[in-house]
């Protein structure tokens, strides 16, 4: 995997580091494959994407990756129970509808959910509302008319989310400029990623 789409999307070491050699992995919303691309070559992962759009699954075929073509806002129903090691949403969260609903089937499909995300309480997106004009970034790029994204959070909003389903969070990584944000990761975190399960 070449250095560069790491540097592009720090998330995926952050992601891979949870990962042991051999897991089973679903990556839902798998874009171009890119994502279980780095996995297979790093932690030679087994498993699946899916993903709605037909480009990027003509990507993913083109990259070896195997994918399935579906529509996550209506849910996760042709895979078994604990099927997967891991179940991933990357940067894909932000997008779906039935947002509750899909963390459910993660955790029901997955033995463990990992989830990464912009942190819409990142001190820039802040500053962009506050001079009245929603957030436009490198990790939100779409103006406010064109954007996929209709459910927008802050790590403390998907913290609260985790506790009101009863999920156990095992670990948070929260990056800006590719460096691990320690000091008010909520302010200064422009992404973040978690892993989690169903608590005992």
């Amino acid at each position: 995997m070449n250095i560069s789409i790491v540097q592009a999307r720090p998330d995926f070491a952050a992601i891979a580091a949870w990962i042991p050699q051999g897991a089973s992995v679903l990556d839902l919303g798998c874009g171009d494959g890119a994502l279980l691309d780095y996995l297979k070559n790093t932690r030679q992962v087994r498993g699946y994407g899916v993903e709605i759009d037909d480009q990027n699954i003509l990507r993913c075929i083109e990259r070896g990756v195997n994918v399935i073509q579906g529509n996550l806002d209506e849910g996760l129903s042709g895979f078994e129970n604990n099927a997967f090691d891991f179940v991933i949403l990357s940067q894909t969260l932000q997008a779906t509808r039935h947002t509750e609903a899909l963390m459910k089937e993660i955790l029901r499909v997955g033995h463990e959910g990992i989830v990464s995300f912009p942190n819409f309480g990142f001190w820039k997106n802040r500053m962009q509302v506050l001079l009245g004009n929603m957030p436009v970034s490198r990790e939100l790029p779409y103006q406010w008319y064109d954007t996929p994204n209709v459910h927008l959070c802050t790590l403390d909003d998907f913290e609260n989310l985790c506790a009101h389903q009863n999920l156990h969070i095992l670990g948070r990584h929260v990056i800006s400029a590719g460096k691990d944000i320690q000091v008010m990761p909520n302010l200064r975190g422009s992404v973040a990623v978690y892993r989690f399960k169903r608590a005992d």
